[in-house]
């Protein structure tokens, strides 16, 4: 458990495991909690780190300060300060803007990139056009959790609350507006992109349905889409173990082909 001295705020952050990084970036309603069941996976072969965004969690933002405008000179300084030339980057939702800004700035930094139940805040047409406003449902976790997970996990939704809880109050347009940005990364900005790509979304996702990751999808080369049933907006949450198992065979993967190409086999 840390604080890092970034941009005039103190960003927590935790480190768990030795190898090669993951840095996990955390949605709206999370916080650096939210990934305790990726931790509990990888950090026996990788270097984990979580952290909370400015705003969020024990991460406090300044008056007046950027908020989430300043997601990605966070997350690049904070790398820096940790000593991290190179990472793997998983997010889910509001973390995916981060992650994708990042990797779009610096491509050369990121292994690979996981954007979990999440645009990654493209603004292009074909993806921004098919975004819809989510009435709330009756449940007041109805638009992160599914039905089903709501009716059969009891102990693991008032967990699910009790996460979000930490962080302060604040309208849902805080961040909405981020992913509905036509300023936002755009299908030529997005060609140029050389990282390995996996986007997963939960079959039940209200805020970023299948068909609306497909076009994200569609625009980012070198990236393949995951559809876990049994999940809405917080796969990694809902469902752990196919999450998990769907990221480390991606990493997996991108691992094996460096081998390779460092030995020129």
């Amino acid at each position: 458990m840390a604080r890092a001295a970034v941009n005039g705020i103190e960003v927590y952050y935790e480190e768990y495991g030795e190898g090669p990084v993951i840095v996990f970036a955390h949605g709206r309603g999370g916080n650096h909690f939210s990934w305790f069941q990726q931790v509990a996976a990888f950090q026996d072969e990788y270097r984990c780190v979580v952290f909370d965004h400015r705003g969020w969690g024990l991460t406090e933002d300044v008056p007046g300060g950027p908020g989430p405008a300043g997601f990605v000179d966070d997350l690049e300084a904070l790398l820096d300060q940790l000593g991290i030339e190179r990472a793997f980057l998983v997010s889910q939702s509001m973390g995916g803007i981060t992650n994708l800004g990042f990797a779009l700035r610096h491509p050369e930094r990121v292994l690979g990139l996981v954007l979990g139940d999440t645009t990654g805040g493209i603004g292009d047409p074909a993806v921004v056009d098919l975004l819809k406003d989510v009435h709330p449902p009756e449940h007041p976790l109805g638009r992160a959790l599914s039905e089903g997970f709501i009716r059969d996990h009891a102990n693991r939704v008032v967990l699910f609350r009790q996460i979000g809880a930490l962080n302060p109050p604040m309208p849902i347009s805080v961040v909405s507006g981020l992913f509905r940005n036509p300023e936002g990364p755009q299908a030529a900005d997005l060609a140029e992109l050389s990282v390995p790509t996996l986007l997963v979304v939960g079959e039940e996702d209200l805020i970023f349905p299948v068909h609306v990751m497909e076009a994200a999808q569609r625009l980012i080369p070198n990236s393949r889409l995951e559809t876990v049933p049994g999940a809405a907006h917080s796969t990694h949450y809902e469902q752990p173990a196919e999450f998990n198992r769907l990221v480390g065979e991606f990493f997996a993967s991108i691992r094996a082909g460096e081998a390779v190409a460092a030995t020129g086999d």
